[in-house]
Order: structure tokens, then sequence, then C-alpha cells
């Protein structure tokens, strides 16, 4: 519809006279105003594990006990008997199914050929993969319920407070499998002192330093404001920051990625504020299907159910796996900007 009376834009009879006869001035690209960026979801797809079929696609041996026993001995050697001593069980994950339907319609291909603007398929298709990284995005930073769907990170690391059972193994009969769960009360800023707290604490219950953290973009400003205010600004005798190379780039302040004890903290529009994850990536992966990585099955015809048009189908076949809840935390209830 023509927004007339503005501008150059006149109004009555002209106006109309003018809309008949006048193309539009179209940009022929279609900006998409309703999805957002997930850095960690981008990172789990391009660093994804393969899978394959049979029961429990992802089948892991975890080690939950001593499987021998140590003993002091003299100048002997002598030994007690050793005793079998299980300690290995299996976490099992099943793969989860998204499909995105895409439809074309008959008459929509003839009105549309040789005369569109932006071809209504290749919108279609384009969005195929902009919702399916929203719907996951989302179930990753949510999902502890729908079993048809990831099991998120409020799942994959956590204590049996949202999931008692995962990767079918039990967390209170097996504390072994449970993550590091911060709630401090209070809501306390995040400061690089409270940060290097909780790093400490996930490799005191796990062994390992978590390899990065994700919080969402108000947890994330408040904490970079804890680095930018200890910021110095250094000028070079003879030098000055309206001169040479200091002018172009002006000075150098803050950091995309706020770095604590050597761990990255980035910001993830998903993620919930208030809410901290300490990750460890050599454990925490994106399991993808070897044929259901976003594969398009092709169009078949519509007619079978009395339609002209066709129907196809992407399908992703997936699923969030932690193999070693202990090496990663998360904590909530932290302060947060309202941006």
């Amino acid at each position: 519809m023509p927004v007339l009376g503005t501008g150059i834009m006149p109004t009555g009879q002209v106006a109309a006279e003018l809309t008949s006869v006048t193309r539009r001035a179209y940009i022929e690209k279609l900006i998409v105003q309703i999805y957002q960026s997930s850095p960690l979801m981008a990172a789990l797809i391009a660093n994804a594990n393969t899978a394959t079929g049979g029961f429990s696609s992802v089948t892991v041996p975890v080690q939950g006990a001593s499987m021998v026993t140590a003993q002091w001995s003299g100048y002997d050697g002598s030994f007690a008997q050793p005793a079998s001593q299980p300690g290995v069980q299996n976490a099992e994950f099943n793969m989860k199914l998204m499909t995105v339907p895409v439809q074309l319609l008959g008459m929509e291909s003839i009105v549309q050929m040789d005369h569109s603007i932006l071809p209504l398929i290749e919108a279609r298709m384009n969005d195929t993969t902009n919702t399916a990284m929203d719907v996951m995005s989302t179930a990753i930073y949510g999902n502890t319920t729908n079993a048809q769907a990831f099991i998120g990170l409020p799942g994959a690391v956590d204590d049996g407070t949202n999931l008692v059972t995962y990767g079918n193994i039990n967390r209170n009969t097996y504390p072994f499998w449970k993550s590091k769960v911060y709630a401090p009360g209070g809501t306390p800023s995040p400061t690089r002192a409270l940060v290097l707290q909780y790093v400490a604490g996930t490799f005191k219950n796990g062994s390992e330093v978590p390899t990065f953290g994700i919080v969402g973009p108000g947890t994330w400003t408040l904490l970079a404001q804890d680095f930018v205010s200890s910021e110095r600004y250094e000028i070079n005798p003879g030098s000055s920051f309206d001169q040479g190379a200091a002018k172009e780039d002006g000075p150098r302040s803050a950091f995309r990625a706020l770095m604590v004890a050597g761990m990255p903290v980035f910001m993830d529009q998903y993620c919930p504020e208030g809410t901290m994850y300490l990750l460890n990536s050599n454990y925490l992966s994106l399991y993808i299907h070897e044929q259901g990585s976003f594969n398009f099955t092709g169009f078949y015809s519509a007619v079978p159910n009395f339609q002209l048009g066709y129907v196809g189908v992407v399908v992703a076949i997936a699923e969030l796996v932690n193999t070693k809840p202990k090496t990663c935390t998360r904590v909530s209830g932290l302060g947060f900007l309202t941006l």
C-alpha cells in the first residue's frame, strides 16, 4: 500500500494516477527482522560430532568409581588379593528430530514466474535455517521437560534440581554426574573476583578449568564495567590520539570477550539474564546424525492430497550431549543491566 501525502508524494487523483502508471523502486532483498544470533549455537554446529543409527545413538562409557584399589606395601612387596570392582556404566542419549516443512503452491509459481521481485520459495528456504536455529537456540537454554527436543543446558549442567536423570544416569544415585550449581542470592553484580571464584569452584568440582563462559547481554555488560573501570590509556611522548594510526582507530577500549583467569566470557542473546554457564568444550558437544544434517528431502507433488503444489522438508537429527557434567557450572541470580 503506497504512502501518500508525505515527502514528494501527492494525494488525491494525482496520486491515484501516478500509482497506476509508476513502478515501485524495490530493494531486491528480504530484510529479516525477527531472529537473533546465538554464538553458542553457531559454535556447537561448527564443531559438531557425527552420529549414526542404532539405539541410544550417542552412548558414552563413563567411569564413576575406582576399578582397582591401591595398597601400601613393605619390603616384601606383599599385597591383598584384588577384588572385582565394577566402575563403568553407559550414559545414553537419543537423537532428536526437527522437521521444517516447506510448501510451494502451484499457482504461486505460475504467478511469480519471470515476474518475481523476491521469489517466495527462496525466502522460505532461507527461513528454514533461521527458524531451525531459533528453535534449537531456545531449546538449549530452556528445555528440560520436552523429551522430543534437545535437553538444554539447564538439564545438561545441573545437580539434579532441574533434571535428576540425565543420559539415563540418576544424579542422586551417582553424584559424579552432577554439575556445580551456584545460587548466591542477593543478585550480586558479576565481577572479575566473583567469576574467578566460580572458575575455581568448577576446577575443584571437576578437576578441569572451564573452556568458556556464556551470559546474557545485560549480565555481560555489567561484568564488562568491572574491566572498563580499570582501563588506562597511555600516550607515548610526541604522539596523541589525533595523529597517525591512533587517529584512525581511536583509543582501544573494552573487549568482545572478557578474560577471567584465561577463560573468555561471551554474551548470547538467548541466555537468560542473571545466569552464567561455565562450559567445557572437551565434553559438551552437539551430535548431528550423518543422514540428518539439515538435509532437504526435495519437493514432492501434493496432487495425491488433491492440491496443485509441492511439499519438501528440511530434516535435522541431533542432540546436545554433556559427557562430563562435573566440568561445567551454572550460576543463577546474578545482577544485570536492563538494556
